[in-house]
């Protein structure tokens, strides 16, 4: 199927076009979802005041991208978006588990330790390939979904200019600063790869044309990229240390996320937040 989908109507009459469009899409919005709440865990914690501001920035946008995409889930019928967000089991969710991961030690009102490091190689690993995995729907056959990602494109290069300078400027500071930032990179490239695949039904998304290049083409797009910024490749293959998270397998974290982002929610399931 190539030709256009311009309603949710249209797309729900192939039962095989919906279901990989709608597993595109709990991708799409959960990753958002979950790296935007490990951002907003740093909110009065970042190095300085400056940086508190423009990570807060980023952090916003990122969680109305997920907004976004959890609007179209429901107008395909998946469910209501505030439950699709905050109402979902882990074992239902389809973000990559390296986004899960806990910025460190403690918790945001009890005593937190986080990493620094930690945050700049999360980010830049995934702001980069989410450029271009939106690049790839930018023309997708679902219009409704093309146009979100258009739009979501035109914020997308402040956020990933951002984390790219991080990356330079720790990768050329102090040697605590490269040690800190190697270590961190070496940890993401033993756990990032299911980032960067569509899951079990990555051939249906391609030949429907939900995206326009497929996994391998995406993930060789990704390490052009990132090869030109980082001072050291890791040796070896990416992993999935923890599994995959477009299979629904998630770490205790993804847990911990969840009961966090939903207490608010869940202490009135009937307000309209």
């Amino acid at each position: 199927m190539s030709k256009l989908i311009e309603t949710a109507e249209l797309a729900k009459q192939d039962a095989t076009y919906l279901q990989a469009l709608k597993e595109l899409l709990f991708q799409l919005a959960d990753d958002d979802l979950l790296i935007a709440f490990r951002g907003s865990e740093w909110l009065g914690l970042a190095p300085h005041v400056e940086e508190d501001v423009a990570y807060s920035s980023i952090t916003q946008n990122t969680m109305g991208h997920a907004a976004m995409y959890y609007n179209l889930l429901e107008e395909l019928g998946a469910g209501e978006a505030d439950i699709l967000a905050h109402g979902r089991k882990p074992e239902e969710r389809r973000n990559g588990i390296y986004l899960e991961k806990r910025n460190g030690e403690g918790t945001y009102l009890d005593e937190p330790y986080y990493d620094w490091a930690l945050a700049v190689v999360r980010n830049y690993f995934y702001e980069t390939f989410k450029k271009i995995k939106l690049e790839a729907i930018a023309t997708s056959s679902y219009k409704p979904l093309a146009n979100v990602a258009r739009k979501v494109l035109m914020e997308h290069p402040y956020h990933l200019a951002h984390w790219k300078l991080w990356m330079k400027q720790l990768g050329s500071s102090s040697e605590e600063a490269k040690k800190r930032i190697q270590d961190r990179i070496n940890e993401a490239w033993a756990e990032f790869a299911d980032v960067l695949e569509l899951g079990s039904l990555a051939n249906d998304m391609r030949s429907l044309n939900l995206v326009m290049i497929g996994e391998e083409e995406m993930k060789d797009k990704w390490l052009e990229e990132i090869q030109s910024v980082l001072v050291e490749i890791p040796v070896g293959p990416l992993g999935k240390k923890y599994g995959s998270g477009r299979n629904g397998e998630h770490t205790m974290d993804l847990e911990q996320a969840l009961n966090t982002l939903a207490e608010v929610y869940n202490s009135d399931k009937t307000a309209a937040w």
